[in-house]
């Protein structure tokens, strides 16, 4: 079923934009008319025979969708769907309810192919640039064993959790990062423009200048000649570093690098520990098999050397071997969790135990960085406070000289 653009008025007079499906350009009319929104230009988004392309263009289109937006909407589609809605009914309810254009484009599509005879699970297989493997499957699994609801219901859960805790980091990160920022900013103007002016008037003397002096005299120079590469610079190493991880051994090579970072390593390692646990434990509860599963975490982690370790687990999982030894072989993932997933595998809840394993890094993770943030804080004013005390004092001491000179 064809897809139609409209901008229309209501029967107030108000201008509304949007989306709506029809078998044709007069049913779209006649649609709209009828729901009294009077159409003022109407166009199809697609052509029903552009086939794979469109699907392409779709998944770029589609990374505008944020989080929150999918959350919402996973969330309400399990409420329908546990209240009796058909899932084309309660689909098509949601579509007017999307907060964004391409949200309400990625519900009308799916529905299309629902309709067209698709499941659930594949008609959402071309919008995987948004929705992630565990979602695809997550749904698989919840139409083959008829409990779409309650995976749908989990899956906002999971998202929520996720949301949370990056929301939590961001806030953490976002006053050290903005007062930093604004301090290099005023520092880079003091140095560029303001100590040049005060130590022009050292010039005159006939006297060898405080090293202290001479030293930030060169600094003020040398930021004022070559201070414009600083952005050059941090562009390169930012297309540098995007370029490297496009490459896997490049990629591995930089994740690995994180790993061993002090105290950065281990707080990513704890922060993919619990991605990992939490999306594990929550397939392997939907009915999904523990290899199936492991494939789909393994692309998930977010770290390529743990991605690598999970891959190599996985194989020894596949010959037999019980997944706490697996994945303790390379000795990167914590010693708590895997003894944790050992006593899980052997009393048979192992899905509850991966659960408490996400549930106590993501707290860590969440009170390391809290932590970390309450330090930083006062480390930053320090060091401004510090090179303030520099710059102050390079520029007294031939001051109290010539003071010296004329008494």
């Amino acid at each position: 079923m064809p897809v139609y653009d409209y901008t229309a008025l209501t029967a107030k007079g108000k201008k509304k934009s949007g989306i709506i499906d029809a078998e044709s350009l007069s049913a779209a009319r006649q649609k709209l008319k009828t729901n009294h929104i009077f159409p003022i230009s109407l166009k199809e988004t697609q052509a029903s025979s552009d086939g794979e392309q469109i699907h392409q263009k779709i998944g770029a289109f589609f990374r505008r969708i944020r989080a929150s937006e999918l959350t919402m909407i996973t969330r309400q589609l399990a409420t329908l769907i546990n209240a009796g809605f058909p899932l084309v009914s309660a689909l098509d309810s949601l579509i007017s309810q999307a907060g964004s254009r391409p949200l309400q484009t990625m519900l009308s599509q799916i529905k299309e192919s629902i309709v067209a005879g698709s499941s659930f699970a594949s008609a959402l297989l071309p919008y995987q640039d948004v929705l992630s493997p565990l979602y695809v499957n997550m749904v698989r699994a919840g139409e083959s064993s008829g409990t779409l609801e309650i995976v749908l219901d989990r899956l906002a859960e999971i998202m929520e959790k996720q949301h949370a805790l990056q929301s939590r980091i961001r806030s953490a990160l976002a006053y050290p990062i903005l007062m930093t920022a604004v301090g290099a900013l005023v520092l880079f103007f003091l140095v560029v423009y303001i100590v040049p002016t005060i130590t022009t008037i050292f010039s005159d003397m006939n006297r060898v200048l405080p090293t202290p002096t001479r030293f930030l005299i060169f600094s003020a120079a040398a930021l004022k000649s070559y201070g414009w590469l600083i952005v050059p610079l941090l562009i390169a190493m930012l297309l540098g570093v995007r370029q490297t991880k496009k490459n896997v051994k490049g990629r591995l090579a930089l994740d690995t690098l994180l790993l061993r970072l002090p105290g950065i390593g281990k707080l990513l390692v704890k922060l993919a520990t619990a991605r990992f646990c939490r999306t594990l434990g929550s397939l392997l509860a939907n009915g999904v098999t523990m290899m199936a599963a492991l494939d789909i975490v393994k692309n998930i982690v977010g770290n390529a050397r743990l991605s690598q370790t999970v891959g190599q687990a996985t194989q020894q999982v596949s010959k037999g071997q019980a997944l706490a030894p697996s994945l303790d072989n390379n000795k990167i993932f914590p010693s708590l969790a895997i003894q944790m997933i050992q006593v899980g595998e052997q009393s048979g809840e192992l899905e509850n135990m991966l659960s408490k394993i996400a549930d106590v890094y993501e707290q860590e993770v969440t009170a390391t960085i809290m932590s970390l943030m309450a330090l930083l804080e006062p480390a930053i004013i320090l060091i401004m406070g510090v090179v303030v005390g520099f710059i102050v004092l390079s520029i007294c001491l031939p001051i109290f000289e010539m003071n010296q000179l004329v008494m």
